[in-house]
């Protein structure tokens, strides 16, 4: 495998330093959201599924906002969009790990809603830095950037809670989110390359992208963070379990180094993959880890179910800005983005549910099981679709 193509992306001036925000970013979100879980569950005494309950609530406002504020970002640019998330986040994060468990909900529901659309505002940077050819591999090194992020983070915070009570942690992760969301307000990277033309910015109409293959890639994108977010909460209940907690990085630090790899390889191959192929890979090596009958099998495991991690995500991406106008690309964005928080907001709480009832390896069953079921109806639904208009295509030629 050669790492040239990598070598081309990180000459680019630009695209580093978008990469770099991207991953100093992305680690207080994963850190978030491991801490939540035990925040909810230890210190405030409540259950997975209570848990769950939280992320669902913040994630659904988060895909509530995503696509208005992805709009946003095309018509009035990062720094104006970015003020008013700064301090809504500083405000609602200061209060919330200090009240009970219905006012922390509540929080996190506004804070939901005015969240930093990070990883749309990360992946345009990164698109608008580096030419078409480049982009999958651009993207891949982005979703390795996120794997890093997810395998520092919550390995730091968790290490941090055998210390200090879960409220604080909480809170000192926020704010960090805080002021890096001011560090990219600073740096503010360009969301579209110098050749769009700006006199089509709001005059595009959303029908002419939000069809069919658009609304299929999003799905796609659905289904993977429902089998991401649920395997999450189910790692956590895993090593609660086995009463090793304090040793979570056994299995986070596997399961992204696998997508890592994963990551690495898809982005230095010569062509991608269907999103759906990926995502039922991801879902059929996912199954195994249910029946772990130890951290350190489960932790095996994981690198095999990592490797579609970031691809799967990855393959997504690219698909969506491929079918999508550059000038409309950040509220698109916003949409992919809401779709997998929604993804998220189903995984979490069905795999509590789940969990609560028949352990941590039912939670990851049962996602798994609508992954790949997303997957194969989704997948045979486009080439159903491919082949009526090549018929089309056929009878008018």
């Amino acid at each position: 495998m050669s790492l040239q193509p990598y070598q081309s992306v990180l000459s680019i001036r630009d695209a580093r330093r978008v990469l770099l925000l991207g991953f100093l970013l992305r680690m207080p979100i994963f850190s978030a959201g491991i801490i939540l879980t035990l925040h909810v569950v230890t210190h405030l005494g409540h259950s997975y599924a209570d848990a769950g309950l939280v992320a669902a609530a913040a994630t659904i406002a988060i895909a509530i906002s995503g696509p208005w504020r992805g709009r946003l970002l095309d018509r009035m640019g990062l720094r104006r969009v970015l003020v008013p998330s700064m301090i809504v986040s500083a405000v609602c994060w200061s209060i919330a790990p200090f009240v009970g468990y219905v006012p922390l909900l509540v929080l996190a529901v506004i804070g939901g809603l005015f969240v930093v659309p990070t990883f749309s505002i990360i992946r345009q940077g990164v698109i608008a830095a580096v030419p078409d050819d480049q982009r999958r591999t651009a993207l891949s090194l982005d979703g390795m950037s996120v794997e890093l992020a997810f395998m520092v983070g919550p390995v730091i915070v968790v290490w941090l809670t055998t210390f200090l009570p879960t409220s604080w942690v909480l809170f000192g992760i926020e704010m960090l989110g805080v002021v890096l969301a001011a560090l990219l307000w600073w740096a503010n990277p360009a969301l579209r390359s110098a050749e769009v033309d700006e006199s089509e910015v709001g005059a595009t109409s959303r029908r002419s992208w939000f069809k069919v293959p658009f609304v299929a890639i999003c799905l796609a994108a659905t289904a993977s963070t429902i089998v991401l977010g649920g395997s999450d909460v189910a790692i956590v209940a895993a090593m609660r379990h086995w009463d090793a907690v304090s040793q979570l990085a056994v299995v986070l630090i596997p399961w992204s180094f696998g997508s890592l790899v994963g990551g690495l390889v898809y982005g230095a191959m010569s062509r991608g993959f269907s999103p759906f192929i990926l995502l039922l890979m991801l879902a059929l090596t996912t199954v195994p880890m249910a029946f772990a009958p130890n951290m350190w099998v489960f932790a095996i495991l994981a690198v095999f179910s990592g490797l579609f991690c970031a691809p799967t995500i990855t393959a997504t991406v690219d698909a969506v800005s491929r079918v999508v106008p550059a000038v409309a690309r950040g509220e698109a964005m916003g949409w992919h983005g809401s779709f997998m928080t929604a993804g998220s907001a189903l995984g979490a709480p069905l795999a509590g549910v789940a969990i609560d009832a028949g352990g941590f390896g039912a939670g990851l069953l049962l996602v798994s099981a609508i992954g790949a079921a997303i997957a194969v109806g989704g997948g045979a639904a486009m080439l159903a679709r491919s082949r009526v208009l090549r018929s089309r295509h056929a009878l008018v030629a």
